[in-house]
């Protein structure tokens, strides 16, 4: 924003600086579009918070989180992208240019691509933000690893719950999972795969009531919710499947959702508003890896540069 606080126009405004935003960059940039990116709350998205990503490919030994994150922003501001560390607050999606209100002022956008991510929802209990990272973990795929002959918790009961459970069993030494209920929302064939398996425990109608550790995670305070009866159980890891959220709520009433809040899109991540696109996790409930995302940011990129090229034709 200039101090003067005039409006800035954009041809290209990228919401979100994971993955798939910062990957729209680059293909937007290189198409000579000089996109900005408003990098949102989380510098390199979620996949910045993963200490090792062993899955994006090009690195064999592995590569951090924040680090990858960091290659993929020098690479897209190389081509002429603009990284503005501010967050958008409104968007008016009602006519072109697009009007998004930050932090700092305000944009006018030819096209926009949202790439706001979600949040793996928190179970906001005592110990659990500080143990982030050091025995509690969000993503077995991530993270998994790491518990190579340990013992492992897991917290929930739908599909992710086992399909990340059922992944951990290859690495720990057991994964014990914990429901609230006493039946699980999984479809029949994972419960029936997580019953059978030698190394999976189940602890029935059953929360966490505080995550226990002073450098790491040590153990758990444990609740039945029938009985009230409180007990401790010590573990390496704490691995927490309770859903995510799509950071999408200031795009309701304006772009067509799902009935979780992800924003659909078709398969050429076109939304329902000609000229905005969505890619990443606020638009994908089901792979979610740093690979989909960037692969999804760069379809949108392209689009967003074929719309642009009809409309000022």
């Amino acid at each position: 924003m200039g101090s003067n606080g005039q409006v800035k126009h954009v041809k290209v405004l990228v919401l979100g600086s994971g993955p798939a935003g910062l990957s729209a960059a680059l293909y937007a940039a290189r198409a000579e579009l000089a996109p900005v990116v408003l990098t949102g709350m989380q510098l390199g998205g979620q996949a910045a918070l993963t200490y090792t990503i062993e899955n994006y490919p090009g690195f064999p030994e592995g590569v951090g989180g924040a680090q990858l994150g960091e290659l993929f922003q020098k690479q897209a501001e190389h081509f002429g992208a603009t990284v503005e560390y501010d967050t958008a607050s409104a968007v008016d999606l009602s006519q072109r240019p697009f009007k998004v209100t930050t932090d700092s002022g305000e944009y006018e956008a030819d096209s926009l691509i949202i790439s706001t991510g979600a949040d793996p929802n928190k179970l906001k209990v005592p110990g659990e933000q500080e143990l982030t990272g050091r025995g509690v973990s969000y993503c077995a795929t991530c993270d998994g690893w790491f518990f190579k002959d340990k013992k492992v918790v897991i917290v929930g009961g739908g599909d992710s719950a086992l399909e990340e459970g059922l992944f951990i069993t290859r690495y720990a030494s057991s994964v014990t999972i914990i429901h609230r209920r006493e039946e699980l929302r999984a479809s029949p064939l994972l419960q029936k795969r997580a019953m059978e398996h030698p190394k999976v425990n189940f602890i029935w109608n059953t929360v966490v009531t505080e995550v226990v550790g002073t450098d790491k995670l040590e153990a758990l305070k444990l609740k039945n919710v029938k009985t009230g009866e409180v007990s401790n159980f010590e573990t390496d890891g704490l691995f927490i499947f309770i859903g995510h959220t799509p950071n999408t709520q200031m795009f309701q009433g304006q772009l067509e959702m799902s009935d979780l809040g992800y924003i659909v899109v078709n398969d050429k991540m076109e939304t329902s508003v000609e000229g905005v696109y969505a890619a990443g996790e606020a638009a994908d409930p089901h792979f979610r890896q740093v690979i989909t995302s960037a692969g999804m940011g760069a379809a949108a990129a392209i689009q967003a540069t074929h719309f642009l090229e009809a409309v000022t034709a």
